[in-house]
This record gives structure tokens, C-alpha cells and sequence, in this order.
């Protein structure tokens, strides 16, 4: 890039078509640095334009639709918020950016010079199974002195008890319209976890960190609202788990991903694999902003987790679904690489820190009891050397059933 630029008031660019095309990104970026450099006045808004030629469009990840002034054909023209488009480029774009040092996991690039309206979102839809993974969500945010809207989008499957619940806990309520992915199996448990693209519909903020209700917050995470969309954790070398992102609501994107629903894929029929279609060039957060508690060494018996940590991603059975005595992931083949008494034991800390109305919503119905009850039979019959079947249960939860 060059050192510096004479003062442009527009700015054409020819786009190649491929949404994975190092050379898109590379033009993508280029045109936003231009844009900066020569439009940006401190203090000022600036006025900068660019037109872009071709099919595909420029990359979301950087240019807002909500800022598109004119398009026809493959010619859209932008008159972009130039503050926006600053911090965008104080930091690298792209799968392949290295993570912020574990010693220090405040964004790169300097401080955010664009103060925007922030909250903390989580979606509930279909059963009220999450209810109370939600609750301790909520519980978990304020504990660490967030200053940010905690906003629960829920459908009609939510009671108006668990409403009620839920606002006590330190939710803002919001009723949605479920979306259902046309890739999922029908009656799939991800088969309407698309709801989760209404986050973008939340136009009175302008970031957003969605979190799902199987996560607890153990450190404030209000820092990292000065990532930009999209910005989550790996699943894998390029793949981003979307239990936490970060995204600028925007109702045209919400329109532009509804038109996609069907024309882009999803690796794994839910919102995941839709959502890394979408957003092929991502920031990413360190791990340790969504450690998902999965244990791939066999030899790491004790399964402890680091004291460091601003969130725990419960993946498998959920604590609330296990007894408070032991994580019940260990009484299953297939769930073992799940279970961590450590981490279990952090969530019931939350849960013990709630106000006592809102600990009834997280009770054990006959159903639990009795699967738990099935697989450590299972368990004992197998002789699993952890010896978890053995604990004698002294979960108070036991003595008073919900029902059904």
C-alpha cells in the first residue's frame, strides 16, 4: 500500500466473483484503505464514494449494505461511513489473522475510535428447554460488572412464566417469529436454529455479541465489542463456531442472509454452517473467549480448566440437565469427551449465586432423574474406572421434582 494518497473523492473497483478468493480480499481491503486515507479528516466525517463493478459485490465483513446509495445491474455505488470503515481496518481481516496473546486479549489495533450502543443478545426458541441455561447466562453477565443491554429474543414456545423468569433474571424481552433452515431434518434439534439470524434485526444497536444459553461468562467481555463483524472463536483451521459472535445489526443484512437462507449451504444444517457460507473472512477471537469444554486427550483424566477463562461453552449433556453432585457426561461413551467436573462445578457456582425464585427454573423433572439414573446403571454395568456411578447424589433437586 502506499505511504500516502492524494485527496480522492471517488473510488472504482472491479471485484472478482468467489466468496473464498484471497484476490477479492485483497482488493476489498485495498479500497477501504484508500478510502480512509484520503477521505478521513479527524474530527470530520469526510465524503468518499466508490463504485463497485461485478457480480459478487464487496465483502460484507467490510462494506454495509445500509450504505449502498445507488445499484443496477453489477454496479453498486457506497457512500460509506468512513468511522466505520477506520476501525474495520485498524485490524487484520481474515481466517487467517493471529489471535491476540493469551497475556493481553484486547483487540489489536489501538483503541476504538467509534463509540457505538452495544448489548449482550441470546435467542430462545421451539422448547423451554434453555430457559433456565439462559437465566444462568443472565447471572453470569452481571456478576462480572457489565455495563451493556441484555437483550432475549424468544418465540411463542417460551411461557409467560418463564417470561416473567427471565426478565427478573436481567433480560430485555423481544418476541420473534421463528426461521426454520431448509437444511435441517425435520424435528432435528437444529431445525430452527436460524431464528438466530433475527440478532440482525436489533437496529438500535450498532454491535452486538450473541451468546448461546449454554455458556457462562466468568470474565467481563465488554472490551470485545470493539471487534468487528464477524469476529468468533475457531472451530477449526477455518471454520468459526457461532455459539459467540460479534455482529453490526443491520435490517438489509438481515434481508440479504433471509434471501440466501436457501442458496447457500450449511456443513452441518444449522445456523453454523449457514453463517461460515456468509462470512468467509473472519476475525477471530481467542479461544479463551469461547472455550468450548471438549476434552480430545484420553490422558487428561482429571479434565481441569484454566483459571483464565471468559466463558465455558457447555457442549454436551447441560449441567442443569445432570445432577449438581457430578457432570453426567461422564456415564456416557459417546458424551465422555464432554465431561469436566471442574467445569460443571462452575456453572453450579453461578447457579448457587441466584436469587432463590429464579432456582426453580433450573429444576430436575422425573424424565431427567430417570435418564440419569439409566446411564449410571450403564455406567456401573460397564465398570467406568472414573467411578462418577459411584457418588452417592445429595442434589437437593432430587427431593423436589418439577413436573413435567
Amino acid at each position: 500500500m502506499p505511504r500516502s494518497y492524494e485527496k480522492v473523492d471517488v473510488v472504482v473497483a472491479r471485484v472478482p466473483d468467489g466468496v473464498r478468493d484471497v484476490f477479492r480480499l485483497q482488493v476489498n481491503l485495498v479500497v477501504a484503505n484508500v478510502l480512509v486515507n484520503s477521505g478521513w479528516e479527524e474530527g470530520g466525517d469526510g465524503e468518499v464514494y466508490v463504485v463497485f463493478i461485478g457480480r459478487s459485490g464487496p465483502m460484507w465483513e467490510i462494506f454495509r449494505c445500509d450504505d449502498i446509495i445507488f445499484e443496477e445491474s453489477d454496479y453498486k455505488i457506497y457512500k460509506p461511513d468512513l468511522k466505520r470503515v477506520k476501525q474495520k481496518v485498524n485490524m487484520p481481516v481474515g481466517s487467517c489473522m493471529i489471535a491476540s496473546s493469551s497475556s493481553s486479549l484486547q483487540p489489536a489495533g489501538g483503541t476504538n475510535t467509534y463509540k457505538s450502543r452495544d448489548a449482550y443478545v441470546t435467542v430462545l426458541h421451539s422448547s423451554e428447554t434453555y430457559v433456565c441455561g439462559a437465566i444462568a447466562l443472565a447471572q453470569s453477565i452481571l456478576q462480572t460488572n457489565s455495563t451493556k443491554d441484555l437483550i432475549l429474543l424468544a418465540d411463542a414456545s417460551i411461557s409467560p412464566k418463564s417470561l416473567r423468569g427471565l426478565k427478573a433474571a436481567g433480560w430485555k424481552i423481544k418476541l420473534i417469529q421463528r426461521i426454520r433452515s431448509p437444511h435441517a431434518k425435520k424435528s432435528a434439534y437444529n431445525e430452527y436454529n436460524y431464528s438466530k439470524l433475527r440478532i440482525w434485526q436489533l437496529t438500535e444497536y450498532d454491535k452486538l455479541i450473541f451468546i448461546d444459553s449454554d455458556l457462562i461468562v466468568l470474565n467481563n467481555l465488554d472490551s470485545f465489542f470493539s471487534y468487528p463483524q464477524l469476529s468468533a472463536v475457531g472451530n477449526d483451521k477455518y471454520m468459526f463456531n457461532s455459539g459467540l459472535i460479534s455482529i453490526e445489526p443491520s435490517q438489509c443484512m438481515f434481508e440479504t442472509l433471509m434471501k440466501n437462507i436457501v442458496t447457500f449451504g450449511s456443513y452441518n444444517g444449522g445456523d453454523q454452517g449457514f453463517l461460515n457460507e456468509a462470512f468467509t473472512w473472519w476475525h477471530r477471537f481467542h479461544s479463551k473467549v469461547n472455550h468450548l469444554k471438549v476434552f480430545q486427550d484420553p490422558n487428561n483424566g482429571k479434565r481441569e480448566i484454566p483459571d483464565d477463562l471468559h466463558t465455558i461453552h457447555y457442549l454436551g449433556l447441560k449441567p442443569w440437565m445432570c445432577y449438581k453432585d457430578y457432570d453426567c457426561n461422564w456415564d456416557m461413551s459417546d458424551r465422555r469427551r464432554y465431561a469436566s467436573d471442574s467445569a460443571h462445578k462452575k456453572w453450579w457456582e453461578v447457579y448457587d449465586a441466584m436469587p432463590g425464585k429464579l432456582k426453580s427454573f433450573c429444576g430436575l423433572t422425573k424424565k431427567m432423574d430417570a435418564r440419569i439414573q439409566k446411564w449410571r446403571g450403564i455406567a456401573k454395568s460397564e465398570g467406568f474406572r472414573d467411578g462418577h456411578w459411584k457418588i452417592k447424589v445429595k442434589d437437593r433437586r432430587r427431593t423436589v421434582h418439577m413436573m413435567l
